[in-house]
C-alpha cells in the first residue's frame, strides 16, 4: 500500500495539489471527505465538525509546551474538539488498513500513520502567490460575499498560526522543521497541473527506493 500525505500553507494549492496526484496516479482521496464522514456518524453539519476541529483551545498553549495526542485529548476530555479528533485519527487509521493507494491532505496523517511509512509532501507558497490564489476563489463568489486583500492576508496568518499550533501540541513537531517531510515544494510560480505532475514522477521514485530497503 502507497500513502502519500500532502501537508501545505493555506492558499498554497497544495488542496488542488494532492487531488491531481490522486488523479493522475489512480488511488483514492481524502480531503473534505474525512470531514463529511465524521458530520454523518455524529449527525451534525459539516461546517460544525470543521468548527469543533478548528476550535479546540491548543492556542491557548505555549508552542514550547509539548504533549501527545492522547495527553492532550486527556486535558480537553468532554469537548467536542478533542472527541472529533480522537474519532478523526481513528478514521485516518481505518483509511490506511484499507490496503488502497491513496492521498491524504492535511489533518496532520504524515504523523498519524507514520508507521505505515507514507510519502510526506509538504506545499508551500510566497505570501504574495497565496493572496493571489485566494483572490481568484473569491472572484467566483457573489461579490456580497467575497473578501477583501486585507481580510484574506489576516486569514492566511490566522489559519497559519491555527495550524502551526495544532500540529505543535497534537504530534510535538515543530510546524517549520523541514525534516519531517520527503519532499518540500514551493509552488510559487507553478501550474499545479505541472507541480502534479512533477511530484507524482519523484513519490514513485521514492517509493521504489525505500521498497527495495
Amino acid at each position: 500500500m502507497r500513502i502519500i500525505t500532502v501537508s501545505r500553507q493555506f492558499g498554497s494549492g497544495g488542496r488542488e495539489l494532492g487531488k491531481r496526484l490522486a488523479d493522475l496516479l489512480g488511488c483514492d482521496y481524502y480531503d473534505r471527505e474525512i470531514i463529511q464522514a465524521l458530520a454523518e456518524e455524529q449527525g451534525m453539519h459539516p461546517d460544525e465538525v470543521r468548527r469543533a476541529l478548528n476550535t479546540h483551545g491548543w492556542d491557548h498553549y505555549q508552542l514550547t509546551y509539548r504533549h501527545s495526542f492522547d495527553q492532550a485529548v486527556r486535558m480537553h476530555r468532554g469537548g467536542a474538539g478533542a472527541e472529533l479528533m480522537a474519532r478523526q485519527r481513528e478514521i485516518l487509521q481505518e483509511i490506511a488498513e484499507s490496503g488502497n493507494d491513496c492521498v491524504i491532505v492535511g489533518r496532520d496523517a504524515d504523523v498519524i500513520l507514520q508507521e505505515k511509512h507514507p510519502f510526506r509532501v509538504f506545499v508551500c507558497a510566497e505570501t504574495q502567490a497565496r493572496l493571489e490564489r485566494c483572490l481568484r476563489y473569491e472572484r467566483k463568489r457573489p461579490p456580497e460575499e467575497q473578501l477583501t486583500e486585507k481580510e484574506i492576508l489576516r486569514n492566511i496568518r490566522r489559519i497559519d498560526h491555527n495550524r502551526r499550533v495544532f500540529r505543535e501540541v497534537v504530534t510535538g513537531r515543530i510546524a517549520g522543521d523541514g525534516s519531517t517531510f520527503d519532499l518540500t515544494v514551493n509552488a510559487t510560480g507553478w501550474e499545479i497541473k505541472k507541480l502534479a505532475e512533477a511530484v507524482a514522477e519523484f513519490s514513485g521514485r521514492w517509493f521504489e527506493q525505500h521498497e527495495q530497503e
